[in-house]
């Protein structure tokens, strides 16, 4: 059993690389395989290589299960920090205060001063 790995898909993903797979054995072109999943023949040479690279893993998006660029850090103590002490401010001057008071940057109006 060495070598094997354990990947998560979604069906979606799975179906890309059934059909990609199809393409590399020939058994389809890639024309075909790209209007099948609605790709364009490019992204089907692309996800193909990724595939020959990584393996079947090379079909699954490599940000999944990491926290998203845009998340804000500490969000759960910065809605309590706004409701305990500035329950009725806005959004902006929230972002403020929380930025000089509390030292907290929620976004870039905050350090605009």
């Amino acid at each position: 059993m060495a070598g094997k790995d354990i990947i998560m898909a979604t069906q979606e993903e799975l179906k890309k690389l059934h059909v990609v797979r199809k393409a590399m054995e020939s058994s389809i072109t890639q024309s075909e395989a790209a209007e099948i999943l609605d790709l364009s023949d490019r992204q089907v040479r692309r996800i193909a290589s990724k595939i020959r690279l990584e393996g079947d893993a090379g079909v699954i998006h490599h940000l999944r299960g990491k926290p998203s660029n845009r998340a804000l850090p500490n969000k759960q103590r910065v809605l309590k920090i706004f409701k305990a002490k500035y329950p009725d401010f806005g959004p902006t001057l929230a972002s403020e205060k929380l930025f000089e008071r509390d030292k907290l940057k929620i976004n870039d109006v905050s350090s605009q001063s």
